[in-house]
């Protein structure tokens, strides 16, 4: 089975690794005294796969470099071929390509933009929100993957032009795997489950 074919793995964490199907972590361990995370060659195998000074220069001209070499990373590419649940393949309809867009917007700003995010490792979730998949699949769900992936260093805020680098990064993603959204959204009723027809509403950012 290909790398492109492979089916979503039931767990996997940010150091994952499936070498032998060509699915590395390019995040490097620390070493002792050291503060940046640093991204190159498997951290498993050595594949030498992703230039990340290409990478860290966030060229909006650039971007599908960027979307191919994520990719490689077996965490990524979980969460670029996951199955994206049916709460928030609706939530997506209800806002659109448009109101997408401000909703990635938004979510950057509010999970990662500041210095030093709340909870930062934890505050992307895993679903109901077509943005949690973006976010971890870009590698824009937590300071660190930012750091390695995308060449921002922790504890400092991100600048207006980051912030509008990430918004494309997922407004990307949106595009690819949810590509018959409507430009200003469409009216989905709630999925009726046992009598609620609240089943699939959550809290919109």
């Amino acid at each position: 089975m290909s790398r492109k074919e492979r089916k979503p793995l039931a767990k996997v964490t940010c150091t994952s690794t499936d070498c032998d199907d060509d699915l590395h972590c390019f995040r490097q361990a620390k070493k002792r005294g050291e503060e940046h995370v640093q991204g190159g060659r498997c951290r498993d195998c050595g594949a030498d796969l992703v230039d990340f000074t290409r990478v860290h220069k966030r060229d909006h001209a650039d971007v599908k470099y960027t979307w191919s070499s994520l990719k490689y990373e077996l965490i990524r590419h979980h969460f670029w071929h996951l199955d994206i649940d049916i709460k928030a393949v609706n939530y997506a309809r209800r806002k659109g390509k448009v109101g997408m867009r401000g909703a990635a917007e938004n979510r950057i700003r509010k999970s990662v933009g500041p210095a030093e995010p709340a909870f930062d490792g934890r505050q992307t979730g895993k679903s109901g929100n077509p943005l949690y998949y973006a976010q971890h699949a870009t590698a824009t769900c937590c300071r660190k993957c930012i750091e390695y992936w995308h060449g921002i260093p922790q504890h400092q805020a991100l600048s207006e032009e980051q912030i509008q680098y990430f918004t494309e990064l997922l407004s990307g993603f949106i595009e690819h795997r949810l590509p018959n959204l409507t430009e200003q959204g469409e009216k989905v009723p709630p999925i009726r489950r046992n009598g609620n027809e609240d089943a699939d509403v959550f809290s919109e950012e």
